[in-house]
């Protein structure tokens, strides 16, 4: 057991040295220099961190308010989970092994031939099975079996049926995308294909010389969060609600201004951090990948996170995530009531997976692909939530409120349904 959770919590469990190993593996199989070996593994735990941190800005700094408002303004998620999904730690642990071992095989000796290594996903699909299991009062080897196959075969099936998609956004083959935004993506991007026109991308939209700053995605994100906060502040004013008390600068030294301008040019921080992560990773972890492509996995390609799609097409992310929010928004307003819990708006999955799903569908359909894309992901993302709340009601229905609405969602669905059944 001590070894068992050495491997599940101190290297699948992170991150950056997941990834670091997978360098480092790579890189001794190309026969490197020990001195490119170092380098090659410090960068990608670097990059990653970088990456991370860049994440952790926009999430927890910039966008967290628009969240608190819509939490405050909404009554609070009913259905209190009841099960500690904490004491299944080694159940989850188990899974994760098994359905990468199962990866590493399929990949090997078949024509799909992505490997995942998104390094915190390996963890978050195995919890969000287990407790789909749990929640439909599987135990023991049923548990543990069915969550495994489920989790194995998402990590084979997703980012190979996605990577036509991001190929046609990369131009090349050097990475796949292993997150949980595939069946948004797919739904976007075969939307766009057919109701847009992919000559007329986000990426040539036209500025006058005078406002040529907002090519920059950093500048125009942040002027977009700050309008976004501004209707906020009306919109708390006008519900009764006091804008200074719910994001908490009220009775303080600086007002309204200074907390909108200070969430505004966040975003544009962690943006720019989280795109130079992105490019340090792809610099160091695809050439790194090459050795076990070559030795250990003929052809194999490393599934990766989402945010490598960013500055692909960082205007197709601002637009996906302004129109995500407003339609999702309004299709819970619209549903209120339909569904065992209250639903509150995905402000996260709107900004990652379906900003993911913009940059897709942006290639397969233009402005127009985009746009029309991601407003029905946006409206879909809210009914994945209301029905995965019948499966997740006495586990981590509340966790799901904030991140689910995807493939998590979706899948833990599909899987809710046979565990009830072997139950």
């Amino acid at each position: 057991m001590s070894v068992l959770n050495f491997i599940i919590n101190e290297i699948f469990g992170q991150g950056a040295i997941f990834l670091a190993l997978i360098a480092m593996l790579g890189l001794i199989l190309q026969k490197k220099s020990v001195g490119d070996i170092i380098r090659g593994t410090v960068m990608t735990a670097i990059g990653f961190f970088v990456l991370s941190q860049g994440t952790g800005i926009v999430t927890g700094n910039s966008i967290d308010g628009l969240a608190s408002a819509f939490n405050t303004m909404l009554p609070q998620a009913s259905g209190t989970a009841d099960i500690d999904m904490s004491i299944y730690g080694t159940q989850i642990g188990i899974v994760m092994l098994l359905a990468f071992a199962a990866n590493l095989v399929f990949a090997r000796f078949t024509k799909w031939k992505t490997v995942f290594l998104t390094g915190h996903m390996l963890y978050w699909f195995p919890y969000v099975f287990i407790a789909a299991g749990v929640d439909a009062g599987l135990t023991g080897g049923k548990l543990i079996g069915l969550a495994a196959i489920f989790t194995a075969a998402y990590m084979i099936i997703s980012p190979n049926i996605l990577f036509p998609y991001v190929k046609a956004v990369t131009g090349d083959s050097s990475f796949a995308i292993g997150h949980p935004t595939t069946c948004l993506s797919l739904l976007a991007g075969t939307i766009a294909k057919f109701t847009g026109d992919k000559s007329h991308s986000t990426e040539d939209i036209k500025f006058p010389k005078s406002l040529n700053f907002l090519r920059e995605v950093s500048i125009t994100g942040s002027f977009v969060i700050a309008i976004t906060y501004i209707v906020m502040f009306f919109i708390l004013k006008g519900n009764g609600f006091n804008p200074g008390e719910v994001w908490g600068y009220a009775g303080g030294t600086t007002g309204i201004f200074t907390y909108i301008f200070t969430k505004a040019i966040y975003f544009g921080v962690g943006v720019t951090i989280l795109l130079l992560g992105v490019r340090m990773l792809i610099a160091e972890i695809i050439p790194a990948f090459k050795g076990i492509a070559e030795k250990v996995v003929p052809g194999a390609i490393p599934a990766l996170d989402c945010p490598l799609l960013f500055p692909f097409a960082p205007n197709a992310l601002i637009i996906g995530f302004i129109v995500a929010m407003i339609t999702s928004t309004l299709t819970i307003l619209l549903t209120a009531g339909m569904f065992p819990t209250v639903i509150i708006p995905l402000t996260f999955t709107c900004f990652f997976e379906i900003g993911c799903a913009a940059i897709i569908s942006n290639a397969q359909g233009g402005i127009r692909g985009c746009i029309i894309g991601t407003a029905v992901a946006g409206i879909v993302m809210v009914f994945l939530v209301g029905f995965g709340s019948y499966f997740f009601g006495h586990t981590i229905n509340n966790w799901m409120l904030v991140y689910g609405g995807q493939d998590f969602s979706l899948w833990g669905i599909v899987e809710g349904l046979i565990a009830r059944l072997i139950a």
